[in-house]
């Protein structure tokens, strides 16, 4: 992958606060659940904390393929990949640990039914805004009188 696919997807994957998981369920229904985007640096490997057992880690289980879609004012971000639970790895859980986890998990860190969801991506799409709010809003106004698509950012599938 070239290096600015992957910085570029890195500084999507930062700028969330939050991140929906989609998972296969039975009859191969989709549903998406929302995860705290907590993780610091993108290194190739999206992870999450999580609660273990629960009816996202049973689907996944099932069907490890999932999808990660974020969103933020610097654009968005699909990911498809596949999952794991990571359980009693070292510094798993202290990596993404922080107040915003403290809130969600108030068992705190040592918290037992407390996880790390591990996907390892296969691809990604983005639309990354390259242009500062005020310029891609005059833009998109300008678009609707000229019917022309404004050009406002970039868009790319990258194979991972």
């Amino acid at each position: 992958m070239e290096q600015d696919a992957y910085d570029r997807i890195s500084e999507l994957v930062h700028a969330a606060d939050v991140a929906m998981l989609t998972t296969v369920g039975e009859g191969g229904a989709l549903h998406a659940r929302p995860l705290a985007a907590l993780q610091e640096r993108f290194d190739g490997t999206l992870r999450f904390l999580v609660e273990d057992p629960s009816p996202k880690l049973e689907a996944l289980r099932e069907h490890p393929r999932v999808n990660v879609a974020y969103s933020s004012k610097r654009g968005y971000l699909s990911v498809a990949g596949v999952a794991r639970v990571v359980e009693g790895e070292e510094g798993a859980v202290d990596e993404l640990w922080g107040p915003a986890a403290e809130a969600w998990f108030p068992g705190g860190r040592e918290d037992p039914e407390l996880v790390v969801l591990e996907v390892l991506p296969e691809s990604a799409e983005y639309w990354a805004l390259t242009e500062p709010g005020v310029v891609a809003a005059a833009k998109a106004v300008k678009a609707f009188f000229t019917k022309e698509q404004p050009d406002v950012g970039e868009n790319r599938v990258v194979e991972l």
